[in-house]
């Protein structure tokens, strides 16, 4: 008989960067875990240094990080992370990424512009990571810029079930901000047993976050009206679209994303906005800053956490949403 064989058990263990570390301790918890201690340092000049408190050789290692403002410091953190485990001989590594940056980035609009997505996946794959875990990617399509497995993970029952929980059924219609969010709007009126309505934007193509024209196409007259999409950033879109439904007679205006980056006047914006209600995960952390009174934020931590289990088990993550 040649070569050794080695009795032992597979070993779980979960790495947070600085960004968002309440939604690590949050998945720690859920997992009955405990985050490994890592000493974190930025130099003088930015540059960050990473070293882990524990042995890592032979593990299956999880490592999670918003990529939060400042976005650029946290991935360049969570390669770190990763390039720190591969060299520590880790025996799997699997980034999870609750939001992932530059995800808006995923084709080109007119020449001479980056995939910068792709760029985001490549760095991560040469870092050293196996897999990749991340909720509500923007694009499905980002999914094969990974070459390596990804979990895309959805956020979409816990925020229908809250919105169920708030408001009439039958009343509702599911409203789609933009063309490109349809099959996510498609998705949420089968959850609700709701019809759908979509408002066609018409963007300003030389000045970023600024929408020109809305036209609501289907019926959202004494409607209460769910606006969904992937991410709220200025908040400059979800409130003229909500302004636009209010104008066809809507009775009520949600809103309901994955991802609250809340970007400069963003709160301010959907505080003074005819909208009754903001929901969102804490796949970002909030700030008190960028907190307002009708916010409503959501824990996705047990999603995270189940997720990982199926992962590190072997089972199944598609299991989770059918």
């Amino acid at each position: 008989m040649t070569g050794m064989k080695a009795t032992g058990q597979k070993n779980l263990m979960l790495f947070s960067g600085r960004t968002h570390p309440s939604l690590a301790e949050e998945v720690a918890k859920e997992l009955g875990i405990d985050v490994v201690p890592t000493r974190f340092d930025t130099f003088a000049n930015g540059e960050i240094f990473i070293r882990y408190l524990e042995s890592v050789r032979g593990s299956d290692a999880f490592v999670i990080q918003a990529h939060s403002d400042p976005i650029n410091e946290s991935i360049m953190e969570q390669l770190i992370m990763v390039d720190a485990l591969k060299r520590a001989s880790a025996k799997r590594i699997t980034v999870v990424t609750p939001f992932f940056g530059y995800a808006r980035q995923d084709k080109k609009h007119r020449g001479r512009e980056p995939i910068s997505a792709r760029l985001m996946t490549d760095l991560f794959r040469t870092a050293g990571a196996d897999r990749m875990m991340a909720v509500d990617l923007h694009t499905d399509q980002i999914q094969g810029f990974f070459d390596g497995p990804v979990d895309h993970l959805f956020a979409l029952p816990i925020l229908a079930d809250h919105i169920a929980n708030r408001v009439d059924r039958s009343e509702i219609t599911v409203v789609s901000p933009d063309a490109g969010r349809v099959r996510t709007a498609d998705r949420w009126a089968d959850r609700l047993g709701a019809p759908l309505a979509i408002i066609h934007k018409r963007r300003d193509p030389d000045v970023a976050n600024q929408v020109r024209v809305h036209e609501v196409v289907g019926t959202v007259k004494d409607r209460v009206c769910v606006l969904v999409d992937d991410m709220i950033d200025t908040g400059g879109t979800i409130v003229k679209a909500a302004e636009a439904l209010f104008e066809q007679g809507a009775k009520q205006v949600l809103v309901a994303a994955t991802h609250g980056v809340l970007s400069g006047p963003a709160a301010e914006r959907l505080q003074n906005s005819p909208i009754s209600e903001v929901v969102i995960t804490n796949s970002l952390p909030v700030p008190e800053s960028r907190s307002f009174e009708k916010l409503t934020q959501l824990s996705i931590a047990p999603l995270v956490a189940r997720a990982i289990s199926e992962v590190f088990t072997d089972g199944s993550v598609t299991s989770l949403f059918e």
